[in-house]
């Protein structure tokens, strides 16, 4: 039983490596936008830490739905 405890909390956990990747990209092209546009960086600023932020929310319910499966179900 703990194992199969310990598979689900690693699978809800996973939502963090989306985030991780999706974050980086997300910087990646911001940057990447800037350099083309300096004029519009307050602009790009705010629509990257907005998406920033849910991007990691996303990872934070992965992780709470984690630790909920970890507590739970011992």
């Amino acid at each position: 039983m703990n194992t199969l405890i310990a598979i689900g909390a690693g699978v809800a956990v996973l939502g963090a490596l989306g985030a991780g990747i999706g974050i980086g990209i997300a910087t990646g092209k911001a940057t990447e936008a800037m350099a083309r546009q300096p004029e519009a960086e307050g602009k790009i600023t705010k629509a990257l830490i907005l998406g920033c932020a849910l991007a990691e929310a996303t990872a934070i319910y992965g992780f709470v739905v984690a630790l909920m499966i970890i507590i739970m179900l011992k």
